[in-house]
């Protein structure tokens, strides 16, 4: 039977008869296109297995007779109609011509269309379902296939593709539909009906609103300092959407009037306006600079609708990984990886000595402060040696050697940069850290201090380390049920793992420094501060990837410092007290 009354594909028919090309026909008429959860894709042509005129009509027909069984309201609410730019004039099939069929069709039917009156990419229909609460949205594409391709891909009211059991029912209404409706031929009168609509303008404008929100919201604070209009500027370098500044905050002021320490190592205290900000902008992510933004900090907001602010330890490790990432991308050659270094302070996390024996780079450790990885930078970068990244726990970070010092400017443009990248990958900072520590090992940390304004106690509490068993240089072997397998001390330039018991790293006998190594993979310094009156400890559990019981691995680290507390520090014959810091 023939339905088709266009002239093309009827003469290339005859054609194919007069030269008696048989298996030609055969492939044309054989077998009618599947119509699966993909919708259609063949090539454009003559016959039911070729996309055309009537193949388009046939299939839309059974494609609004399954959508007036499954929507009442369907002449209501109406459907999406979209097109690429695909044409075969061999047979005049074009993604324009098959798209306005298919309208004439559903007008016809009653059903208002939404039909664009311009090329679209394919996410532009998906989008306008959803966008205008339609029941439908049809693409006429074949994406990637060959030129001669063309393609039908359907989506159901909810924006998404259909899955089945649509497609079967879809396909049983085109077997029950295929002769043409009187008016479905009529595409010019369509066009003129009352019940299409060109939705280009509205869309294209709605669709780049809307993908502007879908990157994710950065609150930033410089706490009554000087890094608002740098962090600004940074971001619009790198081609990010501005953070939102906390309003109270963003102006220099001497006073700090909103914090009682102007210090984000505080956490949360210090960012409480910008989780206010957060929640009233719907932001999920903070960033803040102390006042002369050269530290950074940053939370997430976790499902729960907790914030969690990340230590410095755990911000070093995204960001390294990520500068690694970025120089991975752009590196090929695989030699180079060998001229790459990473720093980080001696009482700052391992983590990059993980990454760096995996991946294959360079990673050194330097003293604390970042006086001591800036330079130890420049000796490297004079040798022709790349340093990608430095850090310290103390929220300083060294993401660029354009600057041999911490900056937090940089920083936090990096860090929008992975946020943003992060996010087109749905993936929250909590689980990249997460994901980090399953690939390099889990390396937990707790950080804090005792306060002691008596210079003695501090000297004897040094000094009985040293001492352990009565005799010099006898440092304990182990801390309560934890065994301890090398000690190093930077007070007096003892290191146990060297040959000749000699530290690699400068002493100094001016200020107290003491590692220790358990093993069970814990480390653990002591040292005091040069500026305040503080003994301070930092501890760190690393555990080799595999092992990613987190629970068990923190009440082990927590076992371990009640340990050092009880044994090394001695709280109350020593009368130290405490205040929170940071962990």
């Amino acid at each position: 039977q023939n339905f088709t009354n266009n002239p093309k594909t009827m003469s290339m028919v005859q054609d194919l008869m007069k030269k008696g090309a048989v298996e030609e026909l055969k492939k044309c008429f054989s077998s009618r296109m599947e119509f699966g959860t993909a919708g259609l894709r063949a090539a454009m042509g003559p016959g039911i297995s070729c996309m055309n005129d009537l193949t388009i009509i046939q299939t839309t027909q059974g494609f609004c007779q399954y959508l007036e069984k499954s929507f009442g309201n369907l002449k209501e609410r109406g459907v999406v109609i979209g097109y690429d730019a695909r044409a075969h004039p061999p047979s005049g099939g074009s993604s324009k011509r098959f798209a306005s069929l298919a309208s004439a069709v559903f007008v016809s039917r009653g059903v208002p269309v939404h039909l664009f009156s311009d090329i679209t990419p394919t996410p532009f229909v998906p989008f306008t379902v959803s966008h205008l609460g339609l029941c439908a949205g049809i693409m006429v594409t074949a994406s990637h296939n060959p030129k001669q391709d063309n393609g039908y891909k359907v989506y159901w009211e909810n924006g998404a593709q259909i899955v089945s059991p649509h497609d079967k029912g879809i396909s049983k209404a085109i077997e029950e539909n295929l002769e043409p409706w009187p008016e479905s031929w009529n595409t010019e009168e369509a066009l003129k009906s009352s019940l299409l609509k060109d939705p280009y303008q509205d869309i294209n404008t709605q669709y780049f609103k809307a993908i502007q929100n879908s990157e994710v919201k950065i609150v930033h604070t410089s706490v009554h300092g000087v890094g608002h209009a740098f962090v600004q500027s940074a971001f619009k370098a790198f081609d990010l959407h501005p953070p939102y500044a906390v309003e109270e905050q963003k102006d220099p002021d001497p006073e700090f009037p909103t914090v009682k320490y102007p210090n984000p190592e505080e956490g949360e205290g210090v960012l409480t306006l910008s989780f206010a900000l957060a929640e009233k902008e719907g932001a999920t992510v903070v960033l803040a600079n102390d006042p002369d933004a050269d530290r950074l900090a940053m939370a997430e907001k976790q499902e729960s609708g907790q914030w969690r602010v990340f230590t410095g330890n755990e911000l070093g490790a995204l960001l390294g990984w990520w500068v690694f990432h970025c120089w991975k991308q752009q590196n090929s050659d695989a030699g180079a990886v060998k001229n790459l270094y990473m720093l980080s302070s001696t009482v700052s996390s391992k983590i990059l000595r993980a990454i760096a024996l995996k991946e294959g780079f360079h990673f050194e450790e330097t003293l604390t402060g970042f006086k001591w990885m800036g330079n130890r930078a420049r000796d490297l970068l004079d040798q022709g040696k790349t340093v990608l990244f430095a850090f310290e726990e103390a929220i300083g970070y060294m993401c660029s050697p354009s600057v041999l010092d911490k900056d937090g400017v940089s920083a936090a443009a990096i860090a929008g940069e992975m946020i943003s990248y992060l996010a087109t990958t749905n993936t929250s900072l909590s689980q990249k850290l997460a994901g980090i520590f399953e690939e390099y090992g889990y390396h937990i940390s707790k950080n804090s201090y005792f306060i002691c304004h008596d210079q003695d106690v501090i000297r004897s509490l040094f000094e009985r380390l040293r001492n352990y068993s009565g005799k010099k240089d006898s440092y304990p072997v182990e801390c309560g049920r934890f065994s301890i397998s090398a000690v190093r001390d930077l007070t007096t330039g003892y290191d146990s793992n060297q040959p000749d018991n000699k530290a690699i790293l400068p002493t100094s006998s001016s200020s107290q420094m003491i590692t220790f190594t358990f093993s069970n993979g814990g480390v653990a310094t002591m040292r005091t501060s040069g500026t305040e009156p503080k003994i301070k400890y930092y501890t760190e559990l690393c555990t080799a990837p595999g092992n990613s019981d987190v629970t068990s691995l923190k009440k082990e680290l927590d076992e371990l410092v009640d340990a050092i507390v009880e044994n090394f520090f001695e709280p109350q014959k020593n009368k130290l007290h405490t205040t929170k810091w940071r962990s």
